[in-house]
């Protein structure tokens, strides 16, 4: 079993977990992970949630298979799919009384020191009311250019910077896969789960695997990534399997689950 006895917990949802493989919304999904947060607010656990999904619901609406190539064209998808899909989440929180709240960052709004007090103000004085902030990177402005970097290179990556900035006790990362593995399993059936990761060395980062899926923008090696700053910060991380969001349960109750990083909760035998 895990001690991790978190009160502040991060969740971070993929697109993988939010939109099936025909392009179309996993609404069943949403819904449960909507019925799942309310129940650990009413349990006074103080939850953010960093959710992906937003170009996969703009291509859903739009009817494209592919993700286009051109900046502005993904923008584009990207707002229509993002008011789409806070709008499924507020109808599906709602259900269970639970306020939701949008939240859309940019990078350099957490560079800079003002803005960036702003943002932790904000997200603090939500939680405190019982509020889940739903955040997202907001896409429509976010680029690259010169040396005014905008834009987080990932979710993944966004999702260790707020459970930062929010001094959260836990990041529960829900993707595609089980876990980390010595190699890719959808490749390999002989790999093997790793339980606990302490630090991140050598050995683990050659672990990191490369794409997956047509809708996500990252892989294994984004997630160790956002791995390493939590362990930079002391703080914990579990990657999970969210094709069911009620694995967070699991997750909480110590469960051995997935890959813990951490670098200070020792496993206790049941």
């Amino acid at each position: 079993m895990r001690d991790l006895q978190p009160k502040r917990i991060v969740v971070k949802v993929g697109t993988s977990s939010l939109v099936l493989a025909n392009g179309k919304l996993n609404l069943r999904a949403i819904g449960r992970l909507a019925y799942v947060l309310t129940d650990l607010c009413n349990h006074d656990y103080q939850v953010i949630l960093v959710s992906s999904g937003a170009m996969g619901a703009g291509r859903d609406m739009l009817h494209i298979k592919e993700r286009p190539t051109e900046i502005p064209e993904q923008q584009a998808l990207a707002a229509i799919g993002q008011s789409r899909l806070i709008g499924i989440y507020t109808r599906e929180f709602a259900e269970y009384q639970q306020i939701v709240a949008q939240v859309l960052l940019t990078r350099d709004v957490i560079i800079f020191p003002e803005s960036h007090c702003n943002v932790v103000n904000t997200l603090n004085a939500m939680l405190a009311k019982n509020i889940i902030p739903i955040i997202n990177e907001n896409d429509t402005v976010s680029i690259d250019e010169l040396d005014h970097k905008t834009s987080f290179s990932d979710n993944d990556e966004l999702s260790a910077i707020v459970a930062e900035i929010t001094q959260a006790d836990l990041l529960i990362m829900l993707s595609d896969i089980d876990g980390l593995f010595t190699a890719n399993p959808h490749k390999h059936p002989e790999a093997q789960l790793i339980s606990q990761v302490p630090v991140i060395d050598d050995q683990i980062l050659s672990y990191a695997s490369g794409r997956d899926s047509s809708f996500g923008t990252g892989g294994m090696t984004t997630k160790i990534n956002a791995a390493q700053r939590i362990l930079k910060n002391h703080q914990q991380m579990v990657l999970a399997n969210g094709a069911n969001p009620e694995i967070i349960y699991d997750i909480l109750d110590g469960q051995e689950i997935g890959t813990l990083f951490s670098n200070s909760v020792v496993s206790k035998k049941q």
